[in-house]
């Protein structure tokens, strides 16, 4: 009898130059020839084969799928994984990795209904972000591995995680990084010798790799290493080194950016109350634009240059007045914060914000953006900064609402584990 092909093969050759294939339907007599029209015989029996092959057909031999092994952890609350449910569908995607690494910090898993979507999350995130695949299998357990046999999609998953000497030499960048910081750990004087004798060969993505482990352990015996990776012909090299260098007490280059910084910005007791002199730094050929020099100079300065040569708390030099110059301050104190990682500074500089001059550059709206996701969340606990007024600008109030969503992402992982 004819199959599916032939009718096919007759609808495009044309019924006036084709007979029309008898075709036989499991359960209905064979059909006659029909006298009628050729082209409404074959769409007749073209629909008839189509139900009849839609109905079912003999099963195949289905083998039992793997078992999962059990996961011990807790749960999550209802009210965390509500809250994964949310970010997974949009609501600040770009929190997944801190909520992953708080819930693996924490020793819980994440909801098994939702694994799905957070492999589909990570895997569409791709190679560049290989950061947040491991984290989505380190919090996911046996389950992720499981689901990720099951599907060739997320196979990436299901490949054993490297460990010791192997990671360093087979592993992604994310497992090498981790190797790093373990070996920085347990024997720092062997992690500097391997970050040295692999420095020149490195790509510039791998010395920054080296750098971003070496905050971690911030230690005075990587100085001369920092130093050296300030003339690197990669900016974003330069850039690292240099924050880390403000970072590390009583380096050579945060004594310089201090001595560079207290001759561009004065404390200056008026009638009026103290308020902060600026004097940019004045430009060279290689860069004529005295705005940004002054915010690459208060970036790069460590943040106790100021309270300690002023006398001052953070919150007391942040909410001293300065004039015109008051928003590459506020930038560049932000960036220093940021990179440095002081939460004093951090709180301070969002109280300005709340309680000062607003606000009112692309550049400080990027900054307290940033702030708002980088603080220490505890900063939005009730009462611990001034509460926003009708008049807060909508910068600040987005940045205390990222702030806020992090506080209670962190405290929903500590309310109520193991609900599920």
């Amino acid at each position: 009898m004819s199959t599916w092909h032939d009718l096919v093969t007759a609808s495009l050759i044309g019924t006036e130059r084709s007979v029309v294939p008898a075709v036989a339907i499991p359960g209905l007599p064979p059909a006659g020839d029909d006298t009628g029209d050729p082209a409404a015989v074959l769409l007749d029996r073209a629909a008839l084969l189509t139900a009849a092959r839609r109905a079912g057909r003999r099963p195949d031999r289905a083998e039992p799928l793997p078992v999962c092994e059990p996961d011990s952890r807790p749960a999550v609350s209802p009210a965390a994984a509500a809250r994964l449910a949310r970010m997974l569908s949009g609501e600040y995607p770009d929190l997944l990795a801190e909520w992953l690494a708080a819930v693996t910090a924490r020793g819980l898993r994440p909801p098994p209904q939702l694994l799905p979507a957070l492999l589909d999350r990570a895997r569409r995130a791709g190679p560049a972000n290989a950061m947040l695949m491991r984290l989505v299998t380190e919090a996911g357990g046996a389950r992720v591995s499981w689901l990720a046999g099951l599907n060739p999609d997320w196979e990436v998953a299901a490949v054993p995680a490297l460990a010791g000497p192997d990671a360093w030499r087979l592993g992604d960048a994310g497992q090498r990084r981790s190797y790093l910081v373990g070996l920085l750990a347990s024997d720092p004087d062997a992690a500097r010798d391997m970050i040295r004798g692999g420095w020149d060969a490195a790509a510039p993505a791998e010395r920054v790799m080296f750098l971003s482990a070496l905050a971690d352990g911030l230690d005075p015996a990587d100085e001369p290493l920092l130093q050296a990776a300030l003339d690197d012909r990669s900016e974003e090299v330069r850039s690292r080194a240099a924050n880390l260098l403000a970072r590390l007490p009583g380096s050579a280059f945060g004594q310089q950016m201090a001595g560079r910084a207290l001759r561009c910005v004065h404390l200056e007791h008026a009638a009026r109350g103290p308020r902060l002199l600026v004097t940019p730094p004045p430009a060279g050929p290689a860069q004529r634009d005295r705005t940004r020099l002054l915010f690459e100079v208060v970036a790069g300065t460590p943040l106790r240059t100021w309270t300690d040569a002023f006398g001052l708390t953070a919150a007391q030099v942040a909410a001293l007045p300065s004039g015109a110059w008051a928003p590459v301050l506020f930038t560049g104190w932000s960036r220093a914060a940021i990179v440095q990682r002081d939460h004093d500074w951090m709180a301070a500089l969002l109280s300005r914000a709340l309680t000062g001059r607003p606000p009112g550059t692309p550049a400080e709206f990027e900054a307290l953006r940033q702030l708002g996701r980088r603080a220490d969340p505890l900063l939005a606990a009730p009462g611990t900064l001034p509460e926003p007024g009708l008049d807060t600008p909508p910068a600040v109030s987005v940045a205390l609402t990222v702030l806020r969503f992090r506080y209670d992402m962190l405290k929903e992982l500590t309310d109520d584990p193991g609900a599920g």
